[in-house]
């Protein structure tokens, strides 16, 4: 079986290495030093240059303007963009571009879809905290509008489908400040799980900051109303897009990953102590060493991953990602000594990045759980 890379997925990986090519981690502020937000914004010039490179419809339809790819195709431009700390919302837009395009009704694909492809609409996901997979710890409830307790789907007089309100605090939303609209997973009668896709202004947003100096937000939803045809209601929907985007996690960190260790070997090639470069000690070999075969398991699992969408495949990749991410990064620091620490070099920024993808939609303990769960089921 032939495991390597298509040429169309290959065109994908040049393309975003060009048009990321100019970007610098460290072009914007620490937020050791800012206190809080390193930008008003998300590099919206990078935005347009991913639009120009028909980078952002990747995943899409030609009906819609994109190129059809799959989710490994957009892992592997996702891995460049965590190489350069990309402060872009490409993970998230796609992903709910993708779960509309699957799932979503016509009408709504029709209006999303084409200005998701041209980057003229900002998309993200309310998917903070590890959500399980039965829908049992989401945050959002969902109601009919017009009270049905069962939720049905055409319970108008008419033989319409009825709208839905939406109640719930969902916090730390990510790029929700700069989104236009928010794919809000929620909970409804009987156990279902629907996705409704929300205006931003239609929600009360305090805003947060994330980790990684990005501007994150508190999204308060009471009695939202969201029209039937604004809402994804097909079995499994959220649970799709919810590996999805930890798939995609997984491949930032592996990019980060891979750059981090990329600089501390050129650091520690060049750094000298008693006469030596850093990089003959034994000891530094070692540390080394073992954040390769780190990264090399964190690449194998995302692909995994990316490939089959599997529950336990995810969760696999994620523990790897979460904790390989972790690891690389703190040996890194060690490696560096104080020059690491320095909110001067970029390092400081990755580390950053890092805790931030480690923790994201669930750190390793949690999917430890949910794939224990997952196993607990088939036995």
């Amino acid at each position: 079986m032939d495991f390597s890379f298509s040429e169309e997925q290959l065109a994908a990986v040049e393309a975003a290495r060009a048009v990321f090519s100019g970007v610098a981690p460290d072009a914007v502020p620490s937020p050791a030093l800012t206190a809080g937000a390193v930008a008003e914004d998300f590099d919206r010039p990078l935005w347009r240059r991913l639009a120009s490179a028909d980078l952002l419809g990747l995943v899409l339809d030609e009906t819609y303007g994109g190129a059809g790819l799959d989710p490994v195709a957009l892992c592997l431009v996702l891995r460049e963009a965590g190489a350069v700390l990309a402060r872009v919302p490409l993970l998230e837009t796609c992903a709910a571009a993708l779960a509309v395009q699957a799932d979503g009704p016509e009408e709504l694909r029709a209006r999303l879809l084409p200005a998701v492809g041209s980057g003229g609409l900002v998309l993200t996901v309310a998917s903070a905290g590890r959500t399980g997979h039965d829908g049992a710890e989401l945050a959002v409830t969902a109601r009919p509008a017009d009270g049905d307790p069962q939720g049905n789907a055409h319970a108008n007089g008419d033989g319409t489908p009825h709208d839905w309100l939406l109640d719930g605090v969902q916090t730390a939303v990510p790029w929700a400040p700069h989104a236009d609209h928010v794919l809000v997973p929620a909970s409804a009668a009987g156990g279902r799980t629907v996705i409704a896709v929300v205006p931003r202004e239609a929600v009360t947003a305090a805003e947060q900051i994330s980790t990684s100096g990005e501007r994150h937000a508190e999204l308060r939803l009471d009695a939202v109303r969201v029209p039937a045809g604004d809402v994804i209601t097909a079995d499994g929907a959220w649970d799709r897009l919810r590996r999805l985007l930890t798939t995609g996690t997984c491949a930032l960190a592996l990019g980060l990953g891979g750059a981090v260790l990329r600089m501390t070997g050129a650091y520690t090639s060049r750094r000298e102590q008693f006469g030596h470069p850093l990089a003959t000690f034994q000891a530094v070999a070692v540390q080394s060493a073992d954040r390769y075969i780190d990264l090399r398991a964190m690449e194998v699992t995302c692909w995994q991953a990316a490939w089959r969408l599997d529950p336990a495949d995810v969760a696999v990749a994620k523990i790897w990602a979460s904790e390989g991410v972790r690891r690389v990064v703190q040996t890194a620091q060690h490696l560096h000594g104080g020059f690491g620490a320095d909110t001067d070099y970029p390092l400081h920024r990755y580390h950053a990045w890092a805790k931030q993808l480690e923790l994201s939609l669930g750190p390793a303990a949690a999917h430890e759980e949910e794939l224990g769960d997952l196993l607990a089921a088939e036995a």
